[in-house]
């Protein structure tokens, strides 16, 4: 009777853990190449818990999560469930966390760091706190923070206070020449 009772409780943290990064890649995914969606999900961890009073699930210890071109890794990541058992927030914290993935078929990968990386499931907002980055097809912005809506597409980028008159710490963005574009009076 023990070991059915270990056994059932087995299989339901296994099927709520399975749960809980399907709903994950899901959100990961809503804005990823649609071929990323029909591939499987690989997650990798030393050690994953839930608890069902509080609707967390806690995955620690060089995590990886991948599906298709979407890649995140981080030291921990915790996802609260809200009370439609549907993921409120996924925070990911690392020494940086990073994620990368083909948004568009045209583009090259995006690859961005943060040492904490929060997603609003209900609102569509990414957060990147501390040393922030987001680079893409030779283009780039670094801050101390940034937030992105995947709704409308909006990034806002926030540096640290500086005294010093240094760019350390400020706004950094790095936009590559366009070589197909020509300028008025420009000589070749």
């Amino acid at each position: 009777m023990y070991l059915i009772k270990i056994f059932s409780l087995k299989q339901s943290f296994l099927r709520k853990a399975i749960c809980t990064i399907s709903m994950l890649s899901l959100s990961a995914t809503a804005f990823a190449l649609p071929s990323d969606r029909n591939q499987p999900i690989s997650l990798v961890a030393d050690k994953a818990t839930y608890s069902e009073a509080t609707g967390v699930t806690t995955y620690t210890g060089n995590v990886i999560i991948e599906q298709g071109t979407m890649k995140l890794q981080a030291s921990s990541i915790v996802a609260q469930l809200n009370k439609s058992k549907q993921i409120s927030t996924i925070t990911a914290t690392g020494g940086p966390a990073k994620f990368q993935q083909q948004v568009d078929s045209a583009k090259g990968v995006a690859r961005g760091e943060a040492q904490k990386i929060v997603y609003n499931a209900e609102t569509g907002i990414i957060n990147l706190i501390g040393n922030a980055y987001l680079y893409q097809d030779g283009a780039s912005i670094r801050s101390s923070t940034l937030k992105y809506s995947m709704n409308k597409g909006d990034v806002e980028a926030s540096g640290s206070s500086n005294t010093t008159g240094s760019s350390k710490g400020r706004v950094q963005i790095i936009i590559p020449p366009n070589s197909a574009k020509s300028f008025p009076g420009a000589r070749d």
